[in-house]
C-alpha cells in the first residue's frame, strides 16, 4: 500500500514536468510525417503520463475552489458545461440530416426508382449507393448519442434509477453525486476509454498496439507502420467508414469525463452553499412549457 501511495505521489510530482516537455517539443508527438512520432501520439494519448496531468490538473483546481476561492469552480462548472451544452446542440442537428437523408432515399428508391444519390457540383460530387446513405444512417445516430450525452445529462434528460435519492435531503443528495462521480462514473469511463484509444488505433493504422505495449516496444514497431484506415461495410455498396464509429467512441469517453468533472465540482459546490445554489449558472433549453420555463427562471434567478 506504501508503495501505491509513493508511485502516485511521485507522478503527481512529476506530472508538471512531463506536460512542460511535452509542449517544448510538439514535433515528438505531432510530426504525423515521422512513423516514431505517430507512435508516441498514440503511446501518450492512453498513458499513466497523460492520466496523471489531468489528475494533477484537476486536482490542484479544485484544491484552490475549495480553499481559496470558489469562484474558481463555478468559473470551471460554467466552462465545461458550456462545452458540453455547446457540442451537444451542435451534435443534435445530426438528427434533423438523418431524416432528411431517410426521407431522401425513400423518395428516390420508391418513386423515382434511383440506385445512387450525387451531391455536390459536377466533377466533384459524392456519388454513392443508396444502401450506402442508408448504412450512413447509424452513423449520424452515433454522432447525436456520443456528442449530445454530456449536454442530455446538464439538462436533465437522463434516466435516474432512484431507490433513496428523492427521499434523502438536499445536502444528502450531493454526497451521494460526489460519490457516484468518483466512484463510478470517473473509473468507468477511464477504462472505457484505455479500450476505445486503442480499439480505435487498431482500425487506423498497422500493427496493432494494445495497452499493454509499453514506448520502446512501439517505437520499434514504427519500423513497419503504415496506415490502414478501415473501409469495409456490411455491404458490397454500403457505409465504408466504420473507423468513425470507433473515433465517436473515443469522443463519447472524453465527453463524459469532461461531464463527470464538471458535475464533481457543481455538487460540491451546492452541496457547500445550500439549497440557494442548486442549478446556479445552469444554462438549460426550454420546450415551451410554462411550468419548465418557471423552473428554469427560478434557476436563473439564483445565479
Amino acid at each position: 500500500m506504501i508503495d501505491f501511495i509513493l508511485w502516485v505521489l511521485k507522478n503527481i510530482a512529476l506530472a508538471p514536468y512531463n506536460l512542460v516537455v511535452a509542449l517544448a517539443n510538439p514535433g515528438s508527438w505531432l510530426d504525423w510525417s515521422n512513423p516514431e512520432a505517430v507512435m508516441r501520439f498514440i503511446y501518450y494519448g492512453a498513458s499513466v503520463e497523460l492520466f496523471f496531468i489531468v489528475f494533477t490538473t484537476v486536482l490542484v483546481i479544485t484544491l484552490l475552489g475549495m480553499f481559496w476561492n470558489r469562484d474558481i469552480l463555478w468559473r470551471g462548472v460554467r466552462i465545461l458545461e458550456g462545452f458540453g451544452n455547446g457540442v451537444g446542440r451542435a451534435a443534435a442537428w445530426a438528427g434533423l440530416l438523418m431524416v432528411l437523408i431517410q426521407v431522401m432515399i425513400v423518395f428516390l428508391q420508391r418513386i423515382f426508382r434511383v440506385a445512387e444519390i450525387q451531391l455536390g457540383p459536377m466533377g466533384t460530387a459524392l456519388a454513392m449507393d443508396l444502401s450506402w446513405w442508408a448504412e450512413g444512417l447509424k452513423f449520424y445516430n452515433a454522432l447525436v448519442v456520443c456528442l449530445c450525452v454530456s449536454y442530455t445529462f446538464i439538462q436533465g434528460g437522463h434516466v435516474r434509477v432512484d431507490l433513496v435519492y428523492s427521499a434523502v435531503k438536499f445536502r444528502t443528495k450531493r454526497v451521494i453525486d460526489m460519490f457516484g462521480c468518483l466512484f463510478f462514473m470517473v473509473p468507468a469511463i477511464t477504462i472505457t476509454y484505455l479500450y476505445a484509444w486503442f480499439f480505435m488505433w487498431r482500425h487506423l493504422m498497422t500493427p496493432a498496439v494494445t495497452a499493454t505495449s509499453d514506448l520502446d516496444r512501439m517505437l520499434m514497431q514504427s519500423r513497419i507502420f503504415r496506415w490502414n484506415v478501415e473501409t469495409i461495410g456490411f455491404s458490397p455498396n454500403g457505409f465504408n467508414a466504420y473507423f468513425l464509429f470507433k473515433v465517436l467512441l473515443v469522443l463519447f469517453c472524453v465527453m463524459v469525463l469532461v461531464q463527470a468533472i464538471a458535475f464533481f465540482w457543481r455538487s460540491y459546490l451546492e452541496f457547500v452553499e445550500g439549497e440557494e445554489s442548486d442549478g446556479k449558472y445552469r444554462d438549460m433549453d426550454s420546450t415551451g412549457d410554462p411550468a419548465e420555463q418557471l423552473e428554469h427562471a427560478a434557476h436563473s434567478g439564483s445565479a
